[in-house]
């Protein structure tokens, strides 16, 4: 019913094929796999991963992976590459724009049908802006994604965890109000949501409400958990960066109640990825540690499941 994995970013020093053999080692049914550009990196934590280096490869090369992809057990459930699109920088968001419609391309010959990424957000201006921005921008990629057949799954992720993000963040979906007027915008079913709970902890909105609403636009599911700390939260206020009140913890570990949330997925019927998203800094401090977050974070997810 739900294919359990994770996101292949926490295993950025092993190949794709060392990533899916591990995977299925742990049991495992799918990966999300990071393509982020060669020729661009990226400093902030978990990003600038590339298991498949799509700007490096030609048709045929995506072709001949293909056939190997096919002969391995896990399957890849999207690929996932996660920018800043409405850069307030033209030059670098139309990079991050046509490096998506290279993913995009990608996917189509891979025969993977889900694309996972930010819409952006200028950060220096307010949400009617960048709605606008959005508006101009992204109405292209979706059509590319409706010609070759492959859903987009924004994630809900506000990015504003650090000073450089303020005062708006970097990602502009992040509230059903939002996603509403996106979705007017561009109601192609292709374009819909890589949902990720925790986004929704720290802004204090309840994490079932987008899959009772918003149902048909999962196409994708983030399982990563939070903690927020009350004590810290009644001195800084939610005005306050979000990390000085909160911080992203492996499921099990934090606020998120699995049960209630895999129930809910089940309620409304999604068939699809869910897969494990480790950002839990108490789990960086060596690759055991990182082999124990991705297990521990299983084991719990696995008593919700058939």
């Amino acid at each position: 019913m739900l294919d359990l994995g994770f996101v292949s970013a926490i295993l950025p020093h092993k190949s794709l094929f060392e990533v899916l053999d591990y995977a299925q080692q742990q049991h495992f049914a799918c990966v999300e796999v990071m393509c982020w550009p060669s020729s661009s990196s990226d400093a902030r934590r978990y990003a600038g991963v590339s298991h498949i280096s799509v700007d490096q490869l030609s048709t045929e090369d995506l072709v001949a992976l293909k056939a190997k992809l096919d002969l391995h057990p896990v399957k890849i459930s999207a690929l996932g590459y996660y920018p800043n699109p409405l850069d307030p920088d033209e030059t670098q968001a139309a990079f991050y724009r046509e490096h998506i419609q290279k993913i995009i391309k990608a996917a189509a010959v891979l025969g993977i049908s889900r694309v996972n990424t930010f819409v952006g957000r200028d950060y220096t201006k307010n949400v009617a802006y960048n709605i606008g921005r959005f508006s101009e921008v992204w109405p292209e990629i979706i059509a590319l994604a409706d010609t070759l057949q492959i859903k987009i799954g924004i994630e809900n992720c506000p990015m504003f965890f650090s000073d450089d993000e303020w005062p708006g963040g970097k990602n502009l979906m992040t509230t059903p109000k939002i996603w509403d007027e996106l979705f007017t915008i561009i109601p192609s079913a292709n374009f819909g949501l890589n949902y990720d709970p925790s986004h929704m902890v720290f802004q204090m909105m309840d994490y079932t409400y987008p899959i009772y609403h918003y149902a048909d636009r999962i196409h994708h599911v983030h399982l990563k958990d939070v903690k927020v700390y009350p004590e810290k939260l009644n001195r800084v206020g939610i005005l306050a960066n979000p990390l000085e009140y909160h911080s992203p913890k492996i499921p099990g570990l934090g606020d998120i109640q699995w049960g209630k949330f895999i129930s809910a997925l089940n309620d409304v019927r999604y068939r699809g990825p869910i897969v494990i998203e480790v950002e839990d800094k108490a789990y960086e401090g060596s690759e055991e540690d990182i082999d124990k977050a991705i297990r521990s974070a299983r084991n719990h997810i696995q008593q919700f499941l058939p």
